[in-house]
């Protein structure tokens, strides 16, 4: 199986006809549409169904999709790193994390190294753990930045020298608003927006669950989140209280929006995690010197 056939196929699984793939590609329509039937072929498997109009992915194409895209971004990364092996350091920094206020620690030191490598380039990833962890483990991120606590077992990490603060972000009109913190009482009888990555796993780690205590199961949790942008307009729009990290919902005096603290206070630390044995790139080791040089100071 060639790249070259893979990268015809993420064009047709992307244009959604065989003219427009062809066309994109600058090649004929009948070598394409061989290529791609030597590509069922060998794979012993359908992957396109084929309309007058369009064609479309089968299950096994979708697959397929994922699967080649991940190899394309790998073989791409490889590549841009063997062009950028000389003397002047450049080359590409994958950095992948959730949402957190931490992401500004990453941002003085990518700052830092503009200034004598200016020729590095940055490329930031946003997920939970799982999609974070997920990338990792392919080798199409050098790092991650996972809130705690996270299974880093299979990581070597350097904690970031800040914390998380846990709160609840509201409508300034809700009548939570006149509280200077939120207490586990408060949040009984409300409808909750919680992202499903604490649900699945700070949940079940019971760092939440013992700051609620034993009413815990009686949260009533409305909405689930991936992106606290998407809950503040949930929270906008009246359909719950949303609990998150401070720092990252616009609450500004011109925002509709507050945030208040739980109480007692709850943080949650984070790390900078890589591979075990991870072979960097010169821009990536360059940039985990730094990392380690800047965060060992506090």
């Amino acid at each position: 199986m060639e790249l070259r056939v893979l990268r015809y196929f993420l064009a047709v699984a992307r244009e959604g006809s065989m003219t427009g793939a062809a066309d994109f590609l600058h090649i004929t329509q009948p070598t394409l549409s061989r290529q791609l039937k030597d590509l069922e072929q060998e794979l012993g498997k359908k992957l396109f169904i084929r309309s007058s109009h369009s064609i479309v992915l089968t299950v096994e194409g979708m697959h397929l999709r994922k699967r080649a895209e991940e190899i394309i971004d790998m073989a791409d990364k490889l590549e841009a790193e063997f062009n950028c092996m000389e003397e002047t350091i450049s080359g590409d920094v994958y950095i992948g994390g959730g949402e957190t206020d931490a992401m500004r620690q990453i941002a003085r030191v990518v700052k830092e190294l503009q200034l004598s490598y200016p020729n590095i380039r940055y490329h930031l990833y946003s997920g939970n753990e799982d999609d974070v962890t997920e990338r990792l483990d392919k080798g199409l991120l050098d790092f991650g930045i996972l809130i705690q606590p996270a299974n880093l077992s299979k990581y070597n990490y350097i904690n970031i020298p800040t914390k998380d603060v846990w709160g609840v972000v509201m409508r300034k009109d809700s009548p939570l608003a006149l509280k200077d913190a939120i207490r586990a009482e408060d949040l009984l009888n409300v409808p909750l927006i919680c992202s499903r990555q604490a649900i699945k796993q700070t949940f079940s780690k019971n760092e939440f669950a013992d700051w609620f205590g034993e009413d815990f199961d009686k949260l009533n949790i409305v909405t689930t989140y991936n992106l606290a942008y998407n809950a503040a307009i949930m929270v906008e729009e009246g359909i719950g209280y949303a609990v998150v990290l401070d720092k990252i919902v616009n609450t500004s005096s011109d925002s509709s929006l507050c945030f208040r603290p739980l109480k007692p206070r709850l943080e949650s630390g984070l790390n900078v995690v890589w591979k075990k044995h991870q072979a960097f790139s010169a821009a990536a080791d360059l940039f985990l010197k730094e990392i380690q040089a800047e965060f060992s100071k506090s």
